[in-house]
């Protein structure tokens, strides 16, 4: 372990229980640290359970009254989604200078992201292309806001939102980020422990089910994993805010930046969780080991 890549936490449920869990130098299990770009998948079950109560419909387009002059209003939420809106972004966590994320978080979009994000202009034909954004991510959350009646400046009722139908409902305890114009910050912006984010990715193993309650409307851990494109620079496949790992049938990923992962792999009966800090170059090595992890698990009617 180097200062370029440290493991602060990874916990492993199998069949629901904890059977192992390790912590870096000065964390515990009580220790919250930063989702990152998990937080996106977060986003994925927010929309589903929105959907279920007839807020948003993932079809619908015209979805701003500012896109309306151009194509930018045959966007549908889908495709926000699978991150096909065609929306010009530049997804670059190093050079500042040309990069559209390090922007709207710390530059002249930090106080209205979803603003910063829905300004961009069309890139490609809607549904065209993929391109990673975590722009995308936060003008979903403003959707998901605009649908719940939070106005500009307000987040009560997203937050409200989010604790009652997800967080709570999971026994997840977890601190959700709003920017100053009340969008929830989905795209980077949630703090949990290790173990709370495992809460998370056992509801995906378990289909939308927790303790006998559906919490995610039926279908959508499907919809979340049904694979649209391969990203080669990650190694991974990418389906709607949650990635899929390649070889493990069924499986769902939660990806953040410097190495953040939750591992859904229900062929195996298991949720992996490893929260760290590593550089881009030393990722692969990571999930490569986490692979390694998984493989010490047999398929489910394999032992």
């Amino acid at each position: 372990m180097t200062d370029d890549n440290v493991t602060l936490a990874q916990v492993v449920l199998h069949k629901g229980e904890i059977v192992s869990e390790v912590y870096g130098p000065e964390i515990t299990a009580q220790t919250t640290l930063i989702s990152w770009s998990m937080a996106k998948s977060m986003t994925h079950a927010l929309v589903g359970i929105a959907q279920m109560d007839g807020l948003l419909n993932i079809a619908d387009s015209h979805l701003f009254p500012e896109w309306e002059s151009d194509d930018r209003r045959n966007i549908t939420l889908q495709q926000l989604l699978e991150m096909r809106s065609g929306l010009s972004w530049v997804e670059d966590y190093v050079d500042g200078d040309s990069s559209d994320v390090i922007e709207m978080l710390f530059g002249s979009g930090k106080e209205d992201i979803a603003g910063y994000a829905t300004a961009q202009p069309l890139a490609a034909t809607p549904g065209a292309e993929w391109v990673y954004s975590s722009g995308t991510t936060n003008i979903v959350t403003r959707l998901l806001g605009n649908a719940l009646g939070d106005a500009h400046g307000s987040h009560a009722k997203t937050e409200r939102f989010m604790r009652t139908r997800l967080l709570d409902a999971i026994g997840m305890q977890a601190v959700p980020k709003f920017d100053a114009a009340g969008t929830f910050v989905g795209s980077s912006y949630v703090f949990a422990t290790a173990r709370d984010f495992a809460k998370f990715g056992l509801l995906y193993l378990r289909d939308g089910m927790c303790n006998g309650v559906r919490i995610l409307p039926e279908g959508w851990v499907d919809h979340a994993r049904t694979q649209h494109v391969f990203d080669p620079e990650t190694g991974l496949g990418y389906g709607a805010h949650w990635w899929t790992l390649l070889g493990e049938r069924n499986s769902l990923v939660a990806a953040g930046y410097e190495g953040q992962y939750i591992m859904v792999v229900p062929d195996r009966d298991l949720v992996v969780v490893r929260l760290g800090k590593t550089v881009a170059e030393l990722r692969d090595a990571v999930v490569a080991e986490l692979r390694e992890v998984i493989e010490q698990f047999p398929i489910i009617g394999e032992q």
